[in-house]
């Protein structure tokens, strides 16, 4: 566990229940978001306009000095919407088959990995207290999502097991670390991370078996409804969370805080 002060000047919420509910809603959010935006605007004007509030939510992000719920999880949905498009683009607009896109990402989340451990030592998210560690943080993020994104598509489509076939797969592996965490001591840094991969095509999953029509396996809902409804959640979620947050220590900015590892051994800048 996190020590008080480090808690307090960590940049990513405490991992609770509501912090996987909330995760899973923003993966189904900007699944139905992003393909809404493409399918009314066109790819080149939602891509635009995507890259564009995707970069102003990770600015607000990085200027904060510690974790804020709303401006969190802005930019956890932002990244939502854009690692969609990015991994839409793949296929849809490049012709790569989702089984090649799906291997490609998984190739660069790895090389992020070995990087970040490399330099940081660690990758466990309770360390996310340097500028630094949150750049290797918000690369992971992004490229989980474009991950999940293209394997819950390959999944769907490649092999043939339809958006609720595919969700109720997914929520099965979602337990795996969950379980294993739980009874066999799995590391909790990778217990996260396999979780953390594997939200995103769950609940990409649901929300297109909830958006598309019955000639593609769906309860024809639309994107846009459900996109507003999943919204509406994420946001009684979110200010759950901003109320629920412990006060934070006053007086202490990021760089203030020696950068350590999770040993506490003190860290070279």
């Amino acid at each position: 566990m996190p020590s008080p002060v480090r808690a307090a000047l960590s940049k990513v919420p405490e991992i609770t229940a509501a912090f996987w509910i909330t995760k899973v809603l923003t993966t189904g959010m900007g699944e139905s978001t992003s393909d809404y935006l493409v399918l009314t605007l066109g790819p080149a004007i939602a891509i635009a306009i995507g890259a564009v509030v995707f970069a102003a939510a990770l600015i607000l992000q990085f200027r904060a000095n510690r974790y804020i719920a709303g401006v969190y999880w802005f930019a956890v949905v932002m990244v939502s919407v854009f690692g969609t498009m990015a991994a839409d683009v793949l296929h849809v607009g490049l012709g790569i088959p989702y089984l090649f896109s799906t291997i490609f990402f998984a190739v660069v989340l790895a090389l992020i990995f070995v990087v970040w451990y490399r330099t940081e030592r660690t990758l466990s998210i309770h360390s996310i207290t340097t500028r630094r560690r949150e750049l290797f943080y918000w690369a992971t993020v992004l490229t989980t999502f474009a991950l999940g994104t293209a394997s819950g598509d390959f999944t769907a489509t490649s092999l043939h097991l339809g958006f609720l076939g595919s969700g109720i797969m997914f929520a099965v592996i979602i337990a795996v670390p969950a379980v294993a965490w739980w009874k066999l001591r799995l590391n909790a840094v990778f217990a996260f991370w396999f979780a953390y991969v594997t939200t995103r095509p769950l609940g990409a999953s649901f929300a297109d078996w909830m958006a598309f029509p019955p000639s593609r396996g769906g309860l024809d809902w639309g994107t846009g409804p459900v996109s507003l409804a999943l919204s509406a959640v994420i946001l009684a979620f979110v200010i759950y969370l901003g109320l629920s947050r412990r006060v934070p220590v006053r007086g202490l900015r990021l760089a203030e805080l020696p950068n350590r590892d999770d040993a506490g051994r003190t860290e070279s800048p």
